[in-house]
């Protein structure tokens, strides 16, 4: 769930909560798509059929290739839920736009959610809690795609260097960060002093190129988002629902 280690499961690029996509052996690859860009990180999400009928979960994030859309539910609706139930998203958010800061370009990102941030508008700029700020450099699978308004961009973790430096073994599932000099407006890009605003929405993996997948979130080229770090820039601080209810800690012992 949100909040739990990016890093410490046994698996590959593990999915937190309820991963959702359109069912069929060959769904239309247009409508699958449509699922995945009109979605944004805190739409609100219903179950329409099954034993959890009626339960209402948070969209976290989006999973590029297979094209996931990933859940967050409190556990004991999880624990109801079946392969095959059908689920309903109220899809708001793609096309917001900050009035007071034209420069900043916004995708993927419920309204709603943006309120809760604790983003602060100071001197034409935008103050931004995160986690961690992480170079561009060391984003992997993901660049060049043609947009950012679906799917992730990984976080590489093969340069233990790196790792230490930028504190990404304590990276959680649902950790806002900021990643600079990257330009992702048109698709993802480097670009020197831009700006880009993401939430982690996958676990690690070990193929070359990937990693903790990133979900932008806002970008912009000039120099008007200011990361801030707090440690508890977090969806499960955000969204005060999901898994147990309660924000969590990464755990101790974790690989460096």
């Amino acid at each position: 769930s949100v909040g739990d280690s990016a890093l410490d499961f046994i698996g590959d690029h593990i999915e937190p909560g309820v991963s959702v996509t359109l069912k069929g052996p060959d769904p239309d690859r247009d409508v699958l798509g449509g699922l995945s860009i009109l979605t944004c990180v805190g739409n609100e999400a219903r179950v329409m059929s099954g034993s959890a009928a009626g339960s209402r979960g948070v969209v976290t994030g989006k999973h590029g290739g297979v094209e996931h859309v990933m859940i967050d539910f409190p556990r004991k609706v999880m624990e109801k839920l079946a392969i095959g139930d059908t689920i309903q998203i109220r899809a708001v958010g793609q096309g917001l736009e900050l009035k007071d800061h034209p420069d900043v370009h916004v995708m993927n990102l419920d309204p709603g959610l943006l309120g809760r941030l604790g983003i602060i508008s100071q001197d034409e700029q935008l103050i931004v809690p995160v986690t961690h700020v992480i170079p561009a450099s060391i984003m992997g699978s993901g660049l060049g795609s043609r947009h950012s308004y679906s799917g992730d961009y990984d976080i590489q973790l093969g340069d233990r260097e790196s790792v230490r430096e930028f504190g990404l073994q304590d990276l959680r599932i649902g950790d806002i960060i900021a990643i600079s000099d990257a330009d992702c407006r048109f698709g993802r890009s480097m670009r020197s002093g831009a700006v880009s605003v993401g939430v982690v929405v996958h676990g690690a993996c070990i193929t070359s190129g990937h990693g903790p997948g990133v979900t932008v979130l806002m970008t912009a080229v000039k120099k008007v988002i200011v990361p801030k770090i707090e440690k508890d820039a977090n969806l499960a601080s955000y969204l005060g629902k999901g898994g147990d209810d309660k924000k969590r800690s990464p755990r101790s012992g974790r690989r460096n």
